[in-house]
Parts: structure tokens; C-alpha cells; sequence
């Protein structure tokens, strides 16, 4: 496994601070994430079923990548549900980056409640060809 992928895995969000006060800070869920890695970065996949745009968070500060995410799965009023398993409607997950990825450009797109991040190796950390001349 690679040095980048290992240190973009999840760590355990710790419990927020007493000056951390957002609607994001109760109970959540922890969305299953797929982590791919090439040679010009990371693409992370993050599932969040029931989610749309206007209710996702993403923040990076220093090398934290944090999706923050609340869904709306609740029954049309014509129906009445007679038993429910997932009560939780929000997502919150941490990542620690590793320095090689360039945190400035992340490209972020959510397509039928799937996250996908992208995150380039920032220049100096993309594998390059050295050309050899002959004296």
C-alpha cells in the first residue's frame, strides 16, 4: 500500500471541540469510502445515499479533508413506516492527507449519492522522465 493512500485513510473523527458548535457535530454515520491512487494522485469515493449538494460540507484545513454530509430520507406523508433501521441522516468522515497531495485543487463531484474527490500529487511528487544526454 502506498505512502499517499495510507495516510489519506480514515482516522476516527475525534469528538469536537467546545468552540466546534455546527449541526454536523451529533451523531453520524460513517460513509464507506473506496481510496484509488495513480501516479498523478488520489481519487477517493465516498457513499452518501440520500445526499444533494445544498446539504454536503467538504473542508480542508491543513492536511484534514473533511466530508460532512446530511441526507433526507424521510417518508412522503402518504406512507407510514412500520419499522426503521437507519435512523441517521448525516455522514461525517476525516482524512489525514499525505504532504504530496496538493490540497489547493481538489475537484469534488456527487453524482446519485456517490462523492468523488480528486486530489492531484502536487508537482514535485508527480513521477517525472529524465532525459539522458551523451557527451
Amino acid at each position: 500500500m502506498s505512502n499517499s493512500i495510507r495516510q489519506a485513510q480514515a482516522m476516527e473523527s475525534a469528538a469536537p471541540s467546545q468552540n466546534e458548535r455546527s449541526p454536523y457535530s451529533e451523531a453520524a454515520l460513517t460513509p464507506a469510502v473506496d481510496v484509488i491512487e495513480d501516479a498523478n494522485g488520489i481519487t477517493l469515493f465516498a457513499d452518501l445515499p440520500g445526499v444533494t449538494r445544498d446539504k454536503l460540507n467538504l473542508h480542508v484545513e491543513a492536511a484534514t479533508l473533511t466530508i460532512e454530509a446530511e441526507s433526507d430520507l424521510s417518508v412522503p406523508d402518504s406512507l407510514k413506516s412500520s419499522h426503521t433501521e437507519v435512523g441517521l441522516g448525516r455522514f461525517r468522515r476525516v482524512f489525514t492527507l499525505s504532504k504530496e497531495l496538493d490540497t489547493q485543487n481538489v475537484a469534488a463531484e456527487l453524482t446519485q449519492g456517490v462523492l468523488k474527490l480528486k486530489i492531484p500529487k502536487t508537482a514535485h511528487a508527480q513521477p517525472r522522465r529524465i532525459d539522458i544526454h551523451v557527451a
